[in-house]
């Protein structure tokens, strides 16, 4: 069980890095990290560096889940759907503008495939750590 939750703590820790450091870079950066076009919208511009700080924010959210992380189920749901909803907005996207880059396409796969799955293995830590727990006696 412990070994389990290690694994769980560190592979979250390092997949929470991921939107951490692409936020960061997208937030300093702005579209033109990401553009090839360099006449870029300056409202499109803060829009990104916007989206860019909510990334960064999510990643430390993650990161605060890693301790403990088996009785973090309630916050670990709740960021998972936001990043699955992100994903679903991001398939729309390419269902109505095209194939996005490499890049957008492994967060696409991040998203909707990586993010659920770690939510899950996260239930199925935190349910063993509660099974495991000892039970307290009666009052008498």
């Amino acid at each position: 069980m412990q070994r389990e939750r290690r694994l769980l703590q560190r592979t979250v820790a390092l997949v929470a890095l991921l939107p951490v450091a692409a936020g960061l870079y997208g937030v300093l950066t702005g579209i033109d990290g990401v553009s090839t076009n360099p006449t870029v919208n300056v409202s499109a511009d803060s829009h990104f560096r916007y989206l860019s700080g909510l990334q960064t924010g999510l990643g430390l959210l993650f990161l605060t889940c890693v301790p403990g992380i088996e009785g973090k189920t309630t916050l670990f749901r709740f960021l998972t759907l936001v990043v699955v909803l992100g994903g679903l907005a991001r398939l729309l996207g390419l269902a109505l503008t095209g194939v996005p880059s490499f890049t957008m396409l492994a967060a696409l796969v991040l998203e909707l495939g990586l993010a659920p799955l770690l939510c899950l293995w996260q239930a199925r830590v935190a349910n063993r750590a509660r099974d495991a727990a000892p039970t307290p006696e009666p009052m008498r």
